[in-house]
């Protein structure tokens, strides 16, 4: 499911990339949002924007499993969102790139090839995929980028692919529909409080 969904985000596998794979980071966010300058009797002063800070209270578990959930999903969050975000980021970019194909024959052909290739690329890092960690990863994807991973395919393969895909990950237990909603849902809500301290660096 990854390699499928970062052959959509990935612009072009360059000749000299050295094949390597690419660093996501490490999912957190810079604590400075940018900066402006304003006069101030008479002189000139950088302004500095600061990003938003989300506190939480203190965490309380319902029972042992669900402070077990927790602690997986920090384990999970932490190797899956940098992804989301690197998804996220390059997504637009991605659409661009491929509308600037004459005809849509040549986009398909492209889709294919970056396909097979990057799937081979990110061979490595799916064999080290948990089942949880996918589950967690489409989870993520969903709060980056307000798709989910099965409309993003669908926009970019059709219909059938995406059928196939959902298909296929419906055998591994991952639904590639899986909605995101922190706000009805009590283990959403934990990715959530996991993913925003993540970003903050505070796990």
């Amino acid at each position: 499911m990854l390699a499928l969904l970062l052959t959509l985000t990935a612009r072009a596998l360059e000749p000299d990339d050295g094949g390597g794979i690419p660093d996501p980071g490490s999912g957190r966010m810079r604590p400075v949002k940018g900066y402006y300058f304003t006069e101030m009797e008479g002189d000139s002063v950088m302004m500095i924007v600061l990003n938003d800070i989300t506190v939480f209270p203190p965490v309380k578990f319902k029972n042992k499993k669900e402070e077990e959930f927790y602690w997986k999903t920090v384990r999970d969050v932490k190797k899956t969102l940098p992804y989301a975000k690197l998804i996220c980021e390059t997504l637009i970019e991605t659409y661009e790139y491929i509308e600037t194909f004459p005809t849509q024959k040549e986009r398909e052909e492209h889709l294919k090839k970056m396909e097979k290739d990057i799937f081979n690329q990110y061979k490595p890092v799916l064999k080290k995929f948990t089942k949880s960690q996918a589950q967690t990863l489409v989870k993520l994807i969903k709060r980056e980028t307000n798709q989910s991973s099965y409309n993003i395919i669908k926009a970019f393969l059709g219909n059938f692919r995406a059928g196939f895909w959902q298909t296929f990950g419906r055998l591994f237990g991952v639904n590639l529909k899986d909605d995101y909603r922190p706000d009805k849902n009590r283990q959403d809500a934990i990715i959530e409080r996991v993913a925003v301290n993540v970003e903050l660096g505070l796990l």
